[in-house]
């Protein structure tokens, strides 16, 4: 059984066990979270697929916990104008784990 789920502006699909990290999350490692913003559930050939969502749809999550990703280096450069402007960027995020799909 899997899901597709919306959180933070984009779409995950996730499977129950899967560990994903998603947008930052206002919540202590530990917690539970549920989504209900459930955009398609399927179970071998039984496929529901949502108008946006699913009714009924769920998926239930563990909070793992929330930390930054890797530094991604912004460089900008002009070449033979003596400019380069360096800059560096840490997104924050939360890692959490699929603990239950159910419609």
């Amino acid at each position: 059984m899997y899901a597709v789920i919306a959180t933070g502006g984009k779409q995950y699909l996730v499977h129950k066990g899967d560990q994903i990290k998603v947008e930052t999350l206002d919540l202590d490692p530990g917690k539970k979270v549920e989504f209900d913003q459930v955009l398609l559930l399927a179970d071998g050939d039984d496929v529901s697929i949502g108008t946006p969502y699913v009714d009924g749809g769920k998926v239930t999550a563990e909070v793992q916990l929330n930390a930054r990703a890797k530094k991604i280096d912004i460089i900008k450069f002009k070449r033979r104008k003596q400019y380069m402007r360096r800059m560096g960027h840490r997104q924050h995020y939360t890692q959490l784990k699929i603990t239950d799909i159910s419609k």
